[in-house]
């Protein structure tokens, strides 16, 4: 991730324009139904996509044709769901692709797939998975931010090894090439964007507490005491 411009065979690009075709679609109208149910909430989707598009942006070079970097989807998937960042995530890289040369626009639909679907679901899940498990907020967050990241990764590895499978070992042994590759920088890169994500919270838990309760990331009651006490 970013798989860069024209590195993956025909077949394989269009493929996966078609897997995450159906995704982005009905994150559009998850999007358009958010924005007019509640206008107020277009601050806060920009937000959630600035953060995406800034720390999707600082590239590590890594695997041939790719590069490891923060992917910033798992902050926008808690708070808006995995849908609505199929849009965020989409937009951000095809800005990424005209503007930063980061990708491109025939591996649209497989970087797509990778960082704007596979990473916010996984994310999402491993949070409410954590959090009707009792895990305090935080723990859930920083565990969020870090499968979509590292999810993400996966992902990529699994797209680049069957566009290009080793000569020997055929698949899996393309898998564990560029999987062991890529974990060498994204793992700690990972970890770095869950404690980051754990920071952005913590600042929004003070300054939009209502925001958040309203999108069910904190309890109403907590909102409700936020206000007693200004």
């Amino acid at each position: 991730m970013h798989i860069a411009e024209g590195f993956l065979p025909r077949e394989h690009a269009v493929a996966w324009t078609l897997a995450a075709a159906p995704f982005v679609v009905h994150g559009a109208r998850a999007l358009t139904r958010e924005v007019r149910a509640n206008p107020e909430s277009t601050l806060l989707l920009g937000a959630s996509g600035a953060f995406t598009f800034v720390l999707s942006a600082l590239k590590i070079p890594s695997v041939t044709g790719s590069c490891s970097h923060p992917t910033g989807t798992g902050l926008g998937a808690i708070l808006f769901r995995p849908p609505i960042m199929a849009v965020l995530g989409t937009i951000t890289l095809l800005f990424q692709a005209l503007l930063l040369a980061h990708g491109g626009l025939t591996t649209l639909g497989a970087n797509v797939f990778s960082m704007a679907v596979v990473g916010p679901w996984a994310g999402y899940g491993t949070y409410r998975l954590l959090r009707r498990s009792g895990v305090p907020l935080m723990v859930a967050v920083f565990f969020g931010a870090f499968v979509a990241d590292l999810s993400t990764y996966c992902v990529t590895s699994v797209q680049l090894a069957l566009a290009f499978p080793d000569p020997g070992s055929g698949l899996p042994g393309a898998l564990a090439k560029f999987g062991g590759i890529f974990a060498v920088t994204q793992v700690p890169l990972a970890v770095s964007e869950g404690l980051l994500t754990v920071l952005v919270m913590r600042l929004l838990r003070q300054s939009s507490k209502g925001e958040l309760a309203r999108l069910g990331v904190l309890p109403a009651a907590d909102a409700t005491r936020g206000a007693a006490v200004r």
